[in-house]
Protein backbone atom coordinates (compact mmCIF):
# COMPACT_ATOMS: atom_id res chain seq x y z
CA UNK A 1 0.00 0.00 0.00
CA UNK A 2 1.22 3.38 -1.26
CA UNK A 3 1.90 5.65 2.02
CA UNK A 4 1.18 9.46 2.35
CA UNK A 5 4.80 11.54 1.68
CA UNK A 6 5.69 12.63 5.37
CA UNK A 7 7.78 15.14 3.64
CA UNK A 8 7.12 17.41 0.30
CA UNK A 9 9.41 19.03 -1.64
CA UNK A 10 7.97 21.89 -3.99
CA UNK A 11 9.26 23.52 -6.98
CA UNK A 12 8.42 26.45 -8.67
CA UNK A 13 8.86 28.58 -11.42
CA UNK A 14 7.70 30.07 -14.92
CA UNK A 15 9.47 31.04 -18.12
CA UNK A 16 12.98 29.82 -18.47
CA UNK A 17 12.23 27.23 -15.69
CA UNK A 18 10.96 23.49 -17.61
CA UNK A 19 14.77 22.94 -19.08
CA UNK A 20 15.92 22.89 -15.32
CA UNK A 21 13.05 20.82 -13.85
CA UNK A 22 13.42 18.52 -16.73
CA UNK A 23 17.17 18.19 -15.36
CA UNK A 24 15.96 17.66 -12.20
CA UNK A 25 13.55 14.89 -13.04
CA UNK A 26 16.39 13.29 -14.81
CA UNK A 27 18.54 12.92 -12.14
CA UNK A 28 16.38 11.40 -9.71
CA UNK A 29 17.19 8.09 -7.90
CA UNK A 30 15.07 5.16 -8.51
CA UNK A 31 13.09 5.57 -4.94
CA UNK A 32 12.67 9.01 -2.56
CA UNK A 33 10.80 9.06 0.40
CA UNK A 34 9.27 12.38 -0.09
CA UNK A 35 6.76 13.49 -2.88
CA UNK A 36 7.90 15.96 -5.24
CA UNK A 37 5.41 19.07 -6.66
CA UNK A 38 6.11 21.12 -8.97
CA UNK A 39 4.08 24.39 -9.74
CA UNK A 40 4.86 25.67 -13.61
CA UNK A 41 3.37 28.07 -14.72
CA UNK A 42 1.35 27.45 -18.25
CA UNK A 43 -1.67 28.55 -20.16
CA UNK A 44 -4.63 26.40 -19.75
CA UNK A 45 -5.96 27.35 -23.56
CA UNK A 46 -3.41 25.14 -24.63
CA UNK A 47 -2.51 21.20 -24.11
CA UNK A 48 0.93 20.84 -23.48
CA UNK A 49 1.37 17.29 -22.49
CA UNK A 50 3.94 17.42 -20.03
CA UNK A 51 3.39 15.05 -17.61
CA UNK A 52 2.69 12.55 -20.39
CA UNK A 53 5.87 13.58 -22.43
CA UNK A 54 7.82 13.31 -18.88
CA UNK A 55 6.30 10.09 -17.75
CA UNK A 56 7.83 8.95 -20.91
CA UNK A 57 10.60 10.17 -20.95
CA UNK A 58 11.50 9.06 -16.91
CA UNK A 59 10.02 6.19 -17.73
CA UNK A 60 8.11 6.52 -13.96
CA UNK A 61 4.10 8.45 -13.15
CA UNK A 62 4.61 11.96 -13.80
CA UNK A 63 0.80 13.30 -12.48
CA UNK A 64 -1.05 16.07 -13.22
CA UNK A 65 -3.05 16.58 -10.43
CA UNK A 66 -6.94 16.33 -9.58
CA UNK A 67 -8.70 17.43 -6.71
CA UNK A 68 -8.71 15.42 -3.41
CA UNK A 69 -5.91 13.19 -5.13
CA UNK A 70 -3.61 11.94 -1.62
CA UNK A 71 0.21 13.09 -1.90
CA UNK A 72 1.80 10.29 -1.97
CA UNK A 73 5.46 9.39 -1.02
CA UNK A 74 8.36 8.36 -4.01
CA UNK A 75 5.52 10.71 -6.83
CA UNK A 76 5.48 13.62 -8.76
CA UNK A 77 3.19 15.82 -9.34
CA UNK A 78 2.63 18.59 -11.36
CA UNK A 79 -0.23 21.72 -10.71
CA UNK A 80 -2.57 21.65 -13.62
CA UNK A 81 -3.04 24.90 -15.46
CA UNK A 82 -5.55 26.90 -15.14
CA UNK A 83 -6.33 25.92 -11.04
CA UNK A 84 -4.21 27.30 -8.12
CA UNK A 85 -2.65 24.02 -6.38
CA UNK A 86 -3.42 24.04 -2.60
CA UNK A 87 -2.73 21.20 0.21
CA UNK A 88 -5.73 20.39 2.63
CA UNK A 89 -4.41 19.24 6.50
CA UNK A 90 -5.56 15.30 5.77
CA UNK A 91 -2.35 15.42 3.00
CA UNK A 92 -4.71 15.55 0.06
CA UNK A 93 -4.21 18.11 -2.74
CA UNK A 94 -7.27 20.49 -3.61
CA UNK A 95 -8.07 22.67 -6.45
CA UNK A 96 -9.29 26.15 -6.95
CA UNK A 97 -10.83 28.88 -9.29
CA UNK A 98 -10.21 31.68 -7.28
CA UNK A 99 -8.40 34.76 -9.65
CA UNK A 100 -5.23 34.43 -10.35
CA UNK A 101 -2.29 35.94 -8.33
CA UNK A 102 0.53 37.60 -10.00
CA UNK A 103 -1.32 36.89 -13.33
CA UNK A 104 -1.05 33.02 -12.66
CA UNK A 105 -3.21 29.99 -11.82
CA UNK A 106 -1.76 28.10 -10.54
CA UNK A 107 0.12 30.50 -8.30
CA UNK A 108 3.21 29.45 -6.68
CA UNK A 109 2.46 31.17 -4.05
CA UNK A 110 -0.92 30.22 -3.03
CA UNK A 111 0.99 26.89 -3.50
CA UNK A 112 3.66 27.26 -1.05
CA UNK A 113 1.68 29.15 1.49
CA UNK A 114 -0.73 26.24 1.34
CA UNK A 115 2.25 23.97 2.27
CA UNK A 116 3.66 26.00 4.22
CA UNK A 117 0.82 25.82 6.79
CA UNK A 118 0.42 21.81 6.62
CA UNK A 119 4.31 20.41 6.10
CA UNK A 120 6.17 23.27 8.13
CA UNK A 121 9.81 22.01 8.31
CA UNK A 122 8.93 18.96 6.30
CA UNK A 123 9.38 21.12 3.23
CA UNK A 124 11.93 21.76 0.83
CA UNK A 125 11.09 24.49 -1.81
CA UNK A 126 13.15 25.55 -4.69
CA UNK A 127 12.20 29.03 -6.75
CA UNK A 128 13.03 29.24 -9.97
CA UNK A 129 13.52 30.97 -13.24
CA UNK A 130 10.80 33.20 -14.10
CA UNK A 131 9.77 36.98 -15.34
CA UNK A 132 7.64 37.90 -12.27
CA UNK A 133 7.53 37.64 -8.50
CA UNK A 134 4.87 34.95 -8.23
CA UNK A 135 6.41 32.67 -5.24
CA UNK A 136 8.78 35.17 -3.22
CA UNK A 137 5.98 35.64 -0.39
CA UNK A 138 5.51 31.79 -0.14
CA UNK A 139 9.33 31.15 0.23
CA UNK A 140 8.95 33.63 3.24
CA UNK A 141 5.88 32.03 4.74
CA UNK A 142 8.20 28.66 4.25
CA UNK A 143 11.13 30.31 5.98
CA UNK A 144 9.27 31.58 8.77
CA UNK A 145 8.03 28.50 9.33
CA UNK A 146 11.34 26.65 9.40
CA UNK A 147 11.09 24.93 5.87
CA UNK A 148 14.21 24.52 3.84
CA UNK A 149 13.99 27.40 0.83
CA UNK A 150 16.28 27.80 -2.29
CA UNK A 151 16.66 29.36 -4.89
CA UNK A 152 18.30 29.06 -8.53
CA UNK A 153 21.04 31.33 -9.10
CA UNK A 154 19.60 35.02 -10.67
CA UNK A 155 23.06 34.36 -12.90
CA UNK A 156 22.01 30.95 -14.24
CA UNK A 157 18.36 31.56 -14.23
CA UNK A 158 17.24 32.34 -18.13
CA UNK A 159 15.18 34.94 -16.64
CA UNK A 160 15.92 36.02 -13.02
CA UNK A 161 13.31 38.07 -11.82
CA UNK A 162 11.63 35.25 -9.27
CA UNK A 163 14.72 34.17 -8.03
CA UNK A 164 15.57 37.85 -6.86
CA UNK A 165 12.61 38.37 -5.79
CA UNK A 166 12.82 34.82 -3.58
CA UNK A 167 16.58 35.94 -2.68
CA UNK A 168 14.98 39.45 -0.98
CA UNK A 169 12.14 37.26 1.43
CA UNK A 170 14.36 36.14 3.71
CA UNK A 171 18.43 35.64 5.30
CA UNK A 172 17.04 31.52 5.09
CA UNK A 173 16.87 31.45 1.64
CA UNK A 174 19.77 29.72 0.08
CA UNK A 175 21.05 30.54 -3.53
CA UNK A 176 22.15 27.43 -5.39
CA UNK A 177 23.41 26.77 -9.01
CA UNK A 178 21.36 24.54 -11.11
CA UNK A 179 24.43 21.91 -10.34
CA UNK A 180 23.70 22.27 -7.14
CA UNK A 181 20.34 21.82 -7.23
CA UNK A 182 20.65 18.88 -9.16
CA UNK A 183 22.90 17.39 -6.74
CA UNK A 184 20.49 18.03 -4.23
CA UNK A 185 17.89 15.64 -5.97
CA UNK A 186 20.32 12.97 -7.21
CA UNK A 187 20.78 12.10 -3.53
CA UNK A 188 17.24 12.06 -2.33
CA UNK A 189 16.48 9.08 -0.20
Amino acid sequence: MEELAKNIIVVGGSAGAYEVIVDILDHLPAYFSAAIVVVLHRNSKYETKVESSLSRRLNRKVTSVKDKLPILADNIYFAPPGYHLMVEPDHRFSLDISDPVQFSRPSIDVFFESVADVYKTNTTAFLLSGANTDGANGLKRLAELGAACYVQSPEEAKIDTMPKSGQKVSKNVTTLTNAKIITYFSLLT
